[in-house]
């Protein structure tokens, strides 16, 4: 079995505090959670971040883990002979058993001893999901490996994919219960249950704020200076919005009731950020008609400069 340094995974020293826990785990899986990490393997660095402080945070499964004592990050180690005892195995039984599984397993293994009933162990899963399965509802596959027991009652991890529905108005942060997918119980225990957490994966166009959607919306000159009526698009599908003449850049254009649905029917809004822009290559003639508008316009867009220098 290879030794998972949980502390150094962390951060952290070994006799540091749950706040220590708390906020190291925090840092780091806000760093390598998998909408925001452009690490290739922050993945897996997110879930073996996420596999420590479960065992951490725990002040009993710390101290089983404790009990492993100290070892090199990947070094292969034996269990403490009574772990051993406890499953009639070998060395060379654990070549291929993960640690927090193990663990998770020896502690069931100490409660069966009293002959009651224990529940299988919960599991969370972070799920990722898009705006447009959040505005029209859907479903989505949920991909883990969960622990089952071979015939010698050691731990294995097995994939299993299991397929969720997705409620229109779903929010960052949901939980969905699976029930019964969790780990499996013991002594006649029920399963425990499998928690997929919601997160909205970042929009190619749309920017989310609680139940409003915002975009930058590109606009020529002229249709900012004169008014324009522009196809935009929206989660529910293309629409005209209608710009008044002087719309500035960076003013925001509101469309009500075109965000995202909440649960209960309601919507939010959606706000087209206009952003005037000029074309870098511009014609002959095009110069022209830009030196003859400087030449009449009265417009002077830093006169405040002049006010805030006197």
């Amino acid at each position: 079995m290879k030794y998972k340094d949980y502390y150094q995974v962390l951060g952290i020293t070994r006799n540091a505090t749950l706040d220590d826990i708390k906020k190291a785990y925090r840092k780091l899986a806000h760093l390598y959670h998998p909408d925001v990490s452009k690490d290739p393997k922050g993945e897996d660095k997110f879930k073996e971040i996420a596999e420590a402080y479960a065992t951490l945070k725990n002040a009993e499964k710390r101290e089983e883990y404790d009990q492993i004592g100290s070892h090199s990050n990947g070094e292969n180690f034996t269990p403490p002979p009574e772990w051993q005892a406890q499953y009639g195995a070998n060395a060379s039984s654990f070549d291929d058993v993960d640690i927090s599984d193990f663990l998770n397993a020896f502690r069931s293994g100490g409660q069966r001893r009293t002959n009651s009933s224990v529940t299988g162990e919960d599991y969370s899963v972070a799920v990722s999901i898009s705006l447009e399965t959040v505005f029209n509802g859907g479903a989505a596959d949920v991909s883990l490996e969960l622990p089952e027991l071979d015939q010698h009652g050691l731990p294995h991890r097995v994939p299993h994919t299991f397929r969720i529905t997705i409620p229109k108005g779903a929010q960052e942060g949901q939980r969905m219960r699976l029930g019964g997918k969790g780990g499996p119980g013991h002594n006649g225990g029920k399963s425990g249950d499998l928690y997929a957490i919601l997160t909205i994966a970042p929009h190619a166009l749309f920017r989310l704020s609680g139940r409003d959607l915002y975009f930058d919306l590109p606009m020529a000159p002229w249709e900012a200076a004169l008014g324009a009526t522009i196809e935009i698009p929206t989660l529910g599908g293309k629409v005209e919005l209608k710009v008044k003449p002087g719309t500035s850049s960076g003013q925001r254009l509101r469309l009500a009731k075109r965000g995202l649905p909440t649960a209960d029917g309601k919507m939010g809004d959606l706000y087209a950020v206009a952003q005037i822009q000029i074309q870098k290559e511009v014609s002959e003639a095009e110069q022209d008609l830009y030196q003859q508008l400087s030449d009449i316009s009265a417009f002077k867009p830093r006169a405040q400069f002049n006010k805030e220098a006197k």
